[in-house]
């Protein structure tokens, strides 16, 4: 019997699964090592607000190459 699922797995970052992500739709992108933007270092959220969420984990970062955007951050609510 042969399966069609491969017997290994290629391990990717969140930053990687999303930039080939972006790839897909024609959007170039370059994926950054957890903790090494500026931005990471600052709240998520206003804590001045009950409702916002207190438990929050960084994923990393996504440099967008020709747009507006610089910089994308994946945060994970929970």
């Amino acid at each position: 019997m042969h399966d069609t699922e491969p017997d290994t797995f290629v391990y990717q970052t969140w930053p990687e699964k999303f930039s080939s992500m972006l790839k897909e739709i024609g959007v170039d992108s370059e994926p950054k090592e957890i903790g090494t933007d500026e931005v990471e270092k600052g709240d998520y959220y206003s804590r001045y607000f009950a409702h916002t969420a207190r438990m929050i984990t960084n994923r990393g970062c996504l440099d967008v190459k020709n747009s507006n955007i610089d910089t994308i951050q994946i945060i994970q609510k929970g």
